[in-house]
């Protein structure tokens, strides 16, 4: 049987110039095991998302990389994205599944909640993602602060994997990795950090690579 490893999964800053992030997507893509793009994009025009996409989704692809997109389920089918991610209010599960049928990805935010993860896991979600579990400029949440040992119940419990979220770091990932989370959502760690986003993925694989789930 394969080890369980956790990945990253990388959230697009909330503003960016399509040609200018597209070179950092491509460092940071090219320095270590990447599973899913999100394009975040709140805010901004439908032309612009689309227009961030067919510049985007490329790099992503060359890297084998998922790319799904924020919110909208119609966006994500209409430019055949490879899934989507939905919050508690953009909609519902059993919406953007029939837009983007079994094939595509379908992710939910539970926030801090189990039950929110079982109704989501119950409604074939292809994964649930929890917090946020640290102080977040990207990813306040109003629902409160999610525990790790959130992490460790799902996944000694629930086959569908989780996604962690908010405030994640190379310094405070450890414990999230020993629960068990399948992946890491990350933004700022990666974009803003002083070294560059190749720097800051290849210290999130080093930190990950040095912890192992219980």
């Amino acid at each position: 049987m394969a080890l369980h490893r956790t990945r990253l999964y990388l959230i697009t800053p909330p503003e960016l110039d399509p040609a200018a992030f597209s070179p950092l997507l491509d460092a940071a893509l090219a320095a270590g095991d990447v599973a899913c793009l999100q394009l975040r994009l709140k805010g901004a025009s439908d032309d612009a998302i689309r227009k961030a996409t067919s510049v985007l989704m490329p790099v992503a692809h060359r890297h084998n990389v998922a790319f799904l997109m924020n919110d909208r389920a119609d966006l994500a089918k209409e430019l055949d994205c490879d899934g989507v991610h939905i919050g508690q209010e953009d909609g519902t599960l059993a919406d953007a599944r029939r837009l983007l049928g079994k094939e595509r990805i379908v992710g939910v935010t539970c926030h801090a909640s189990r039950d929110l993860g079982f109704e989501a896991a119950e409604g074939g979600a292809d994964y649930v993602a929890f917090g946020a579990f640290f102080q977040s400029a990207t990813k306040p949440d109003p629902k409160g602060q999610a525990d790790i040992d959130l992490v460790a119940d799902w996944t000694s419990h629930v086959t569908v994997p989780c996604v962690a979220i908010g405030g994640i770091t190379p310094a405070n990932c450890g414990p999230l990795v020993e629960a068990g989370a399948d992946f890491l959502a990350v933004s700022g760690a990666v974009w803003n950090d002083p070294k560059g986003p190749a720097a800051a993925v290849k210290a999130f694989i080093a930190a990950i690579s040095a912890h192992k789930p219980r």
